[in-house]
């Protein structure tokens, strides 16, 4: 089962990167390369234990649904979704919030995935599909950082 490990320091307290790694609505700006629309569940604002999301995006050309579950929740230190339906056999992503000395957060998400397709989705891994998902989740973080370490965060968690 293929494993992606990325950290990202970000100079934010962890509570606003907690959040802001749980928003639906950063999700959406983080993923517009891939037209990413929340379709079902929880389509806005923050989501948490147990609540569900089904995204409809195209990836690799194709549009594809997919849901997942928050299955872990522990503010402001991890929380975790896992696939419910999708494209994948399975996938399991931990986000993690670590306080670093100087104020900031050390992010860190371990994404555990396995593709379908068995022989075939291996290949896959090994020839694209393990750099695409890389690809999403460091820009994913980029846009939290970018969010969390100016006012952007605002707009985003404080709603009236």
């Amino acid at each position: 089962m293929p494993r992606i490990e990325i950290k990202t320091e970000i100079e934010a307290p962890k509570e606003i990167v907690f959040d802001l790694s749980r928003s639906i609505d950063l999700h959406k700006i983080s993923t517009k390369q891939t037209h990413e629309k929340a379709i079902a569940g929880t389509i806005g604002g923050l989501i948490g234990l147990h609540e569900s999301v089904t995204w409809r995006a195209k990836h690799l050309g194709v549009y594809q649904n997919l849901t997942s579950k928050i299955t872990e929740f522990n503010r402001p230190d991890v929380f975790v979704d896992e696939m419910q339906k999708g494209a994948f056999k399975s996938f399991r992503h931990e986000h993690h919030f670590n306080a670093l000395n100087n104020g900031g957060t050390l992010m860190i998400d371990v994404f555990d995935y396995e593709s379908p397709y068995g022989v075939f989705g291996k290949l896959a891994d090994y020839l694209f599909l393990k750099r695409y998902m890389t690809n999403l989740l460091v820009e994913r973080n980029r846009i939290v950082k970018e969010f969390a370490e100016s006012e952007k965060w605002k707009a985003v968690l404080l709603t009236d």
